[in-house]
């Protein structure tokens, strides 16, 4: 088949999908790069600003003052915000070990993926950070379930609302 004719009489070729966006598989994956590299972008500098406050907590004097569960709270939010802060800079690295090798489609892919892990140890991130937070300012036994109140919030924004939408709104091929 002649893709120059079928394209030229408006009608997609072989290498184009009929989604209304007459785009190439090419050029599908450059629009689904750009838009996951401004999504990360956000989530980026929420992590960059929450893990560099993090670091500086330990040189505190009222650090030496948390008590052993508090010191592991904190050692494993440390911990979530580095995994986190590199699954969400792993993207802009795979781009660049990859870059030229014609394997962008693939590339968007395992971004994507290495993107969703991020968000996934963002949640997990902001929950221990906000249990350590809340426990050392109030020592209060409501505090779990503060932040269980929080994480269903994060839960129902991050993941429900969007899986019901993308359930509700899109037609099967």
């Amino acid at each position: 088949m002649d893709t120059s004719n079928s394209k030229a009489a408006g009608r997609p070729g072989p290498e184009t999908r009929d989604d209304g966006r007459r785009e190439t598989e090419s050029e599908r994956a450059d629009r689904r790069w750009t838009e996951l590299i401004q999504e990360v972008r956000v989530a980026q500098t929420g992590v960059q600003i929450l893990f560099g406050f993090l670091l500086t907590v330990v040189f505190t004097p009222r650090f030496t003052e948390l008590s052993d569960t508090d010191r592991t709270i904190y050692i494993v939010t440390v911990l979530l915000g580095s995994a986190t802060t590199g699954a969400l800079i792993g993207p802009v690295s795979f781009h660049r070990v990859v870059s030229g090798r014609k394997i962008k489609p693939q590339a968007v892919v395992w971004a994507s993926r290495l993107t969703f892990v991020g968000l996934i140890l963002l949640l997990c991130t902001l929950t221990t950070a906000l249990l350590l937070i809340l426990r050392v300012a109030t020592h209060d036994s409501v505090v779990p379930w503060l932040v269980a109140g929080v994480v269903a919030w994060y839960l129902l924004c991050w993941f429900v609302l969007p899986a019901w939408a993308r359930h509700r709104y899109t037609t099967a091929d």
